[in-house]
């Protein structure tokens, strides 16, 4: 495997995660992942990060993983090369420092042109895969607070710059689902929604993320668009 490399330090590094690839192992099948990219090209990471107890209790190692992204979500992902870089990385997601910006397509003409989206989010009341910001959640309420920005719209869809402000699983996919705008693509939350702009996956990626590294010096680093995204903008531009 050999992923490309935004950004490297002694103890961080940024790297462009392509759609379909998992952050890490589920313990249940075998797959490439992030986590053994990191194993194979950083050995020194290999005993950092906190490893996954999987729900039959079995433990997952996940070397230099700091956060994810879900399997279909492309884009800018950092990962910890020393436990120095994973206890800086962590610090700054804990607290809310780490500043992400996702691109996203989504069904609909967004009415706003900006918007915040301040729902809570629990687990759905249908489906044990999913989560809602819905009336119905169940278990824990957690806050959950999406900013976003439309970049364009027509053709009944919309191109979308989202700023999370809290890292909840599914966040994104949850709120604009919540919203009546689901991603497109999304076969969790729109299923059997055809779309014409050519996704195959969930149209969202991961495009900046800015954070300080272990000297305190502020980095932003940008992931280019994928094909299956650029084709998307040119279609929306036509």
């Amino acid at each position: 495997m050999n992923l490309e490399i935004l950004y490297e330090d002694e103890n961080i590094v940024a790297i462009n995660k392509p759609a379909g690839l998992v952050v890490h192992s589920d313990g249940k099948t075998k797959e490439e992942s992030v986590a053994d990219f990191v194993a194979e090209k950083y050995p020194e990471a290999k005993d950092v990060g906190e490893p996954a107890r999987m729900p039959n209790g079995d433990v997952v190692p996940r070397p230099g993983i700091v956060h994810r992204l879900d399997r279909e979500t492309s884009g800018v992902m950092l990962v910890a090369k020393t436990k120095k870089g994973f206890d800086c990385l962590k610090k700054q997601f804990q607290s809310h420092e780490i500043k992400k910006e996702y691109h996203a397509f989504v069904f609909g003409e967004v009415k706003n042109d900006k918007g915040t989206i301040d729902r809570p989010i629990g687990r759905s009341s249908q489906d044990f895969r999913k989560w809602s910001a819905q009336r119905g959640a169940r278990g824990e309420l957690r806050e959950a607070v999406t900013e976003y920005e439309v970049a364009s719209r027509a053709k009944g869809y919309s191109f979308v710059k989202v700023f999370p402000k809290t890292g909840r699983t599914h966040q994104i996919r949850v709120h604009f689902k919540a919203i009546n705008y689901p991603l497109v693509a999304d076969t969790l939350y729109a299923p059997e929604r055809e779309n014409e702009l050519g996704f195959k996956r969930l149209a969202l990626h991961s495009r900046e993320i800015s954070f300080e590294n272990v000297e305190g010096k502020k980095v932003s680093v940008t992931a280019p668009y994928p094909k299956d995204f650029e084709k998307a903008i040119k279609f929306l531009e036509k």
